[in-house]
């Protein structure tokens, strides 16, 4: 697997249609069964989880084209859902709510949180934001403050962190995860200045994020719903946190013993590009089929796969 430093670009859309059993450019893998799957078989299995995460590469248009076809398609079923977003950081929840009660509309939300300054790409979420709005699906955040991570990754790990800074992350953070820190050491690989000494805080600050997006998951599956009624949460957020139920799918299980979670990731397609100037900053990398079967279990429950002959190119 070939990795290179993840970065913004604007790609094309393919159209999805839920009226057939595929996508309409591309098709699904069952990761666990090893066979090609129907959209509806997918879907009514998706349907069956509490959790269902919808790993991206945040800058590819094309999975959330995906991640909106699944949010639709789950809607459509009647099941009681909260939209949860790795994009907004949880200390935004005051101003998401406004915007979930229709006090405000998307473009105050991203003004009054400074959301175009946290994350560049912030326009390709409002279809999803919107339709989750418009049909009474409660938008969560997820994600730690961005200052607090950087000051982990940055500052010697969470040993290191003030004790205001400590108390924006949850109380319970288990960084003893061999497998993990192994699988994030690879891919830290991809960034050229990447300094040998600083794995172990990077790592830190990772299952920071990656416990504050757990704590969130499980706290968005019991909002303004029936007692006896949890939601579906639908979880939209990088690959990085959760193939192979490492990251936080992992964090979320701890919390939660027993819930039923499904794990969806898509293909790049040759659709990620990167400038010559972010060219320079990364390298490219290979982790071999021998490190990826280490972890002992499959990279998720379900692969979208679009032919890279198939696919748009960059606009």
């Amino acid at each position: 697997m070939k990795l290179l430093l993840l970065l913004a670009m604007t790609f094309s859309l393919p159209l999805l249609s839920a009226a057939t059993n595929q996508t309409r450019d591309g098709f699904w893998l069952d990761l666990v069964e090893g066979e090609e799957a129907t959209d509806d078989a997918v879907l009514a299995d998706l349907a069956s989880a509490g959790v269902i995460y919808l790993g991206e590469t945040h800058t590819i248009a094309r999975h959330h084209a995906i991640q909106l076809h699944v949010l639709e398609s789950l809607a459509s079923r009647g099941l009681p859902l909260a939209l949860c977003l790795e994009q907004l950081e949880v200390r935004d929840q005051p101003a998401v709510d406004r915007y979930n009660h229709r006090e405000i509309d998307y473009d105050t939300l991203v003004k009054d949180i400074g959301w175009a300054k946290k994350w560049t790409n912030y326009a390709a979420y409002r279809p999803l934001c919107e339709f989750a709005r418009e049909h009474g699906i409660p938008l969560r955040a997820l994600n730690a403050p961005s200052e607090v991570i950087r000051a982990i990754s940055r500052g010697g790990g969470l040993a290191k962190l003030s004790a205001d800074q400590r108390a924006m992350v949850p109380t319970e953070i288990v960084t003893d995860d061999p497998a993990y820190e192994h699988m994030m050491n690879l891919q830290l690989a991809v960034h050229m200045a990447m300094d040998p000494a600083k794995l172990r805080s990077v790592f830190e600050a990772q299952v920071a994020r990656d416990e504050t997006m757990a704590a969130a998951i499980v706290a968005a599956r019991r909002v303004t719903t029936a007692p006896d009624k949890l939601r579906t949460a639908v979880v939209i957020v990088g690959a990085g946190h959760l193939r192979h139920g490492l990251g936080t799918a992992d964090r979320v299980r701890r919390r939660d013993p027993g819930i039923v979670e499904r794990i969806v990731l898509m293909t790049e397609s040759g659709q990620l590009e990167l400038t010559a100037a972010e060219k320079a900053a990364s390298r490219e990398i290979t982790i071999t089929h021998a490190q990826l079967r280490e972890v002992g279990r499959p990279p998720g429950d379900y692969l979208h796969v679009l032919p890279v002959a198939n696919a748009p190119k960059a606009k």
